[in-house]
């Protein structure tokens, strides 16, 4: 009887189709498992991050230091002499676009370097290491290949995560509160207020309000905002203009009528999560073994207290996506397969002196601090950190107005000229930002946090070095370090 009702509340295909995918994935993890014992280990690590926090160099430079590692001695395979080689080949998976590692490092290293484009969809690369092993098995077997899979995808994407519990009244009431009071939301905020939603389905009205609600967006995300969704809104592809990329949030009508623009719009938010947001996590998210998110905290801090509120947000509903067991769909998708290390690192350390790294690092940490606690990973590892995926500034100390201030030095994005740049000190304790952010502050009100766009600095790299960095090496030792 029990089975029964199930399939009749949620249609018998929809129930066919979770078995398949339940068998499906049961396949795929037992293939894996025996192909990781038997023949040649595989690490997949999936690289994510909010917005700017810079994935597409951050995965260049990684590749380019495992490959000559002159400047990797917190991985200790490295620095034990212990990889022979690395080379990169075909990633496994066919349908999947390579990540474009020739075309990235050849921009970050040309005579006039410039910052990649940054990727737009799911891709991947395979790095092979050639890997001799340590301890008793030293003497025991003689070098082994790993391959290290890097799935590069959008942060955005991984936001959506969160749909998957919440109904499109319960996304609605959310996303409405939360913009409530932004500026970059006005416009939309109106243009919602003024519409019928008991009204019958007018397509143009659809379409008229889901481009106001993606300029919100867009605009929310230029100004520092993180929780940005549905991702698919920010990076269609080829879906743009489909219905299931067609609705906006709205306040529900006392009684809204079949066919109505409420009905619709609520139908298209179910299309938006069964059509693209299940299948990028059954297909791309549910395979991941390590993940790194990458964070411009930086950015977030100068754009003021709501913004780092949201980053906070952001980052609790990433975490979110790492303990399913609070969603039926992906408890059945994982089958019991967990992310084992969970990186959280604030990017651009270089855009700070070295003293104030541990002060940025604490800040990540307690930003995640509530979510971690509260979470149940399974025995997975969290870390916070800050680097530097490629170094462009150089640090020095000058006099101002009779103060000594650390600053760094480094070549303007914009004019290309050499300036010497002090942010600001941030606080040594987190709670200094982190509770005007909570309380809604418009702004801070005891510092002013500052921010500067550096271009890549000119580089002159000896045989066996990679790119210049700050800590990457100690993210793959963490990632990656216990597997080789």
């Amino acid at each position: 009887m029990a089975i029964l009702a199930v399939i009749q509340a949620r249609g018998p295909q929809l129930i066919i189709t979770d078995i398949a995918d339940g068998l499906t994935r049961r396949v795929e993890n037992v293939t894996d498992t025996l192909s990781e014992t038997l023949f040649e280990p595989v690490i997949r690590l999936g690289v994510t991050g909010l917005s700017r926090a810079g994935k597409t160099v951050f995965i260049t430079s990684l590749v380019a230091n495992l490959m000559d590692r002159g400047r990797m001695p917190g991985l200790l395979a490295a620095s034990e002499g212990r990889i022979s080689a690395a080379f990169l080949q075909p990633q496994p998976d066919d349908t999947v676009p390579r990540f474009d590692y020739e075309t990235h490092l050849a921009a970050l290293t040309a005579p006039d370097p410039r910052w990649p484009d940054s990727t737009r969809a799911v891709s991947e690369l395979r790095l092979s290491l050639r890997v001799r092993p340590s301890g008793l098995l030293a003497g025991l077997s003689g070098p082994r290949t790993v391959h290290l899979d890097i799935v590069d995808y959008p942060g955005e994407w991984l936001l959506d995560l969160a749909l998957l519990d919440k109904s499109y009244t319960d996304w609605s009431a959310e996303v409405l509160s939360r913009i409530a009071n932004r500026p970059q939301a006005a416009a939309y905020l109106e243009q919602a207020r003024s519409t019928d939603t008991a009204a019958r389905l007018d397509e143009p009205v659809a379409q008229s309000l889901a481009k106001g609600f993606t300029a919100c967006l867009h605009a929310a995300r230029d100004a520092g905002f993180y929780d940005c969704t549905p991702g698919r809104f920010l990076l269609p592809g080829d879906m743009a203009g489909s219905p299931a990329l067609t609705f906006a949030p709205l306040a529900p009508p006392d009684s809204p009528p079949r066919k109505s623009l409420w009905r619709e719009m609520e139908r298209r938010f179910e299309a938006y999560k069964a059509q693209i947001v299940k299948p990028f996590f059954r297909d791309h998210f549910a395979r991941i073994d390590r993940q790194i998110v990458l964070v411009d905290a930086l950015g977030a801090i100068h754009g003021g207290p709501q913004a780092v509120e949201d980053m906070r947000r952001a980052m609790a509903d990433i975490l979110s996506a790492f303990r399913p067991g609070r969603n039926a769909f992906l408890s059945r998708l994982l089958m019991g397969r967990r992310v084992e290390k969970i990186l959280f690192a604030a990017t651009k350390a270089d855009h700070l002196h070295h003293t104030q790294h541990a002060r940025l690092t604490a800040i990540m940490a307690a930003l995640t601090r509530e979510a971690r606690d509260r979470a149940d990973f399974a025995g997975a590892e969290t870390q916070s950190m800050t680097l530097a995926a490629l170094r462009a500034t150089v640090e020095e100390t000058v006099r101002h107005n009779g103060r000594t201030l650390d600053c760094v030095r480094g070549r303007l994005l914009e004019t290309g000229k050499q300036a010497a740049f002090y942010p600001g000190d941030l606080p040594e304790d987190p709670a200094r930002l982190l509770t005007p952010a909570r309380d809604g502050a418009d702004k801070w009100l005891d510092a002013d946090y500052q921010v500067m766009n550096f271009a890549p600095a000119r580089l002159t790299l000896r045989p066996g070095e990679g790119p210049p960095h700050i800590r990457l090496d100690r993210a793959a030792q963490f990632l990656i370090g216990d597997r080789l």
